[in-house]
């Protein structure tokens, strides 16, 4: 039994690094075109360089996005930008365009190819045809159940890997090709713009009185009719295992660091368990719920991975994530000898909170904070200000990148 890859989403260089930090097998990261996210801060050549290179020195992978689907007017500039990351040395390009895919070929004839669950492929027919044309892995589509990912693995050749997303947000039109946005919006989803119409509220309009806006109830809990709950598979590694996912997915080129890390940890602690020790998984499922639940998330739904998803699957009275902790800062450094740590801030905290550091074993070390300098010196009693370099006592070694939290004080 092989022990599946972690792929883990990085919509920035800073993300990148921390889910190689936190656990990441590969990442997968989006150049400044052709990836569908248009509104993440993706990568400029040189950022693919580095983030490509300090990944490769932690034995990580890097997939590069090119999976829109593409117009006659992006053909040209498709081309310019595989010569660019000729020399960048990813390990894969994601692709859900024939067209894409062919000058892929042409421009990098070594390159790993894996295809896009926006290609939709439902079935091993289709998988093991895009597998004839070059593709190494496939990314099923989220519409598909366990036994239906197990029969494509056991019908296509043991050269094509099958990937799977296992968490995250999902997407209410299949495999994520939506038209809403584009019609409603003016922005193609298709591109990287969506502007997640899914999401928004509703009402009916009706044509002779079009500005009376009546509500939308759905057994009066509310109506966003769209709105799905977020995928999460923690409790059902093994299940992955056995249908032949040889690549766990996480979505969330747009989330933040502390997104990345927590999902990152907690899914390599689920997968490293499993391996070890299959009752010490089942034992650890709790701790892995309640550490997942520390970031920003929906609640939460297994997809179509047990059965077709009903109205149970959908959130009708809110569209706003769920904020548990807040993501407060980063390790840049600590002196051993004075047990002095250096930070650089993210969101405000103050002298007296108590904070939680993210060991990247899977450990949490809560800590009250005392007293706490700024850069140059000055005593003070809050750090109010984006990316302030603040120092304070800790009686433990942190690595550079390590994410720090604070409990909401809402919750």
């Amino acid at each position: 039994m092989n022990k599946p890859e972690l792929l883990i989403p990085a919509g920035s260089l800073e993300n990148l690094e921390v889910a190689v930090l936190y656990g990441a097998d590969a990442v997968y990261i989006g150049g400044q075109h052709f990836g569908l996210r248009a509104k993440a801060k993706n990568f400029s050549t040189e950022q693919m360089k580095q983030g490509i290179e300090f990944a490769h020195r932690h034995n990580v992978k890097v997939y590069v996005t090119a999976n829109i689907i593409a117009h006659n007017d992006d053909i040209d500039q498709v081309y310019d930008y595989f010569e660019e990351i000729k020399d960048i040395n990813p390990d894969g390009l994601i692709i859900a365009d024939p067209g894409i895919l062919t000058i892929a070929q042409e421009i990098l004839p070594d390159m790993e190819i894996h295809l896009s669950t926006q290609a939709n492929n439902t079935n091993y027919k289709s998988v093991d045809f895009w597998h004839r044309l070059g593709v190494k892995r496939v990314v099923v589509a989220r519409e598909l159940s366990f036994e239906e990912i197990k029969k494509i693995k056991e019908k296509t050749p043991d050269t094509l890997d099958i990937e799977a997303f296992v968490h995250g947000a999902m997407c209410i039109s299949y495999s994520g090709r939506c038209l809403l946005s584009n019609y409603m919006a003016g922005r193609d989803a298709n591109k990287g713009a969506c502007t997640h119409p899914c999401r928004w509220q509703y009402h009916l309009v009706e044509e002779t009185r079009p500005n009376e806006y009546m509500p939308i109830f759905e057994n009066d809990r509310g109506t966003y009719v769209y709105n799905s709950k977020d995928l999460c598979m923690l409790e059902f590694v093994p299940n992955l295992i056995d249908a032949g996912v040889n690549s766990f997915k996480i979505e969330g080129r747009m989330k933040t660091q502390l997104y990345v890390a927590t999902v990152t940890r907690t899914y390599r602690k689920a997968i490293d368990d499993y391996f070890e020790d299959e009752t010490k998984y089942r034992n650890n499922i709790p701790y892995y719920l309640e550490e997942i639940r520390k970031c920003t998330h929906r609640k939460f739904t297994t997809g179509f991975y047990f059965k077709r998803p009903d109205h149970n699957e959908q959130i009708y009275d809110s569209n706003t994530y769920i904020r548990s902790y807040t993501f407060i800062g980063k390790v840049i450094e600590y002196d051993v000898d004075k047990e002095l740590i250096t930070i650089q801030q993210r969101n405000k905290f103050c002298v007296g909170d108590e904070i939680e550091f993210m060991a990247v074993d899977g450990q949490n070390y809560k800590t009250t904070i005392k007293e706490m300098w700024d850069e140059e010196g000055n005593l003070v009693e809050s750090a109010p200000h984006p990316k302030q370099v603040i120092r304070f006592h800790v009686d433990k070694e942190f690595p550079k990148n390590t994410i720090i939290r604070l409990k909401s004080k809402e919750i």
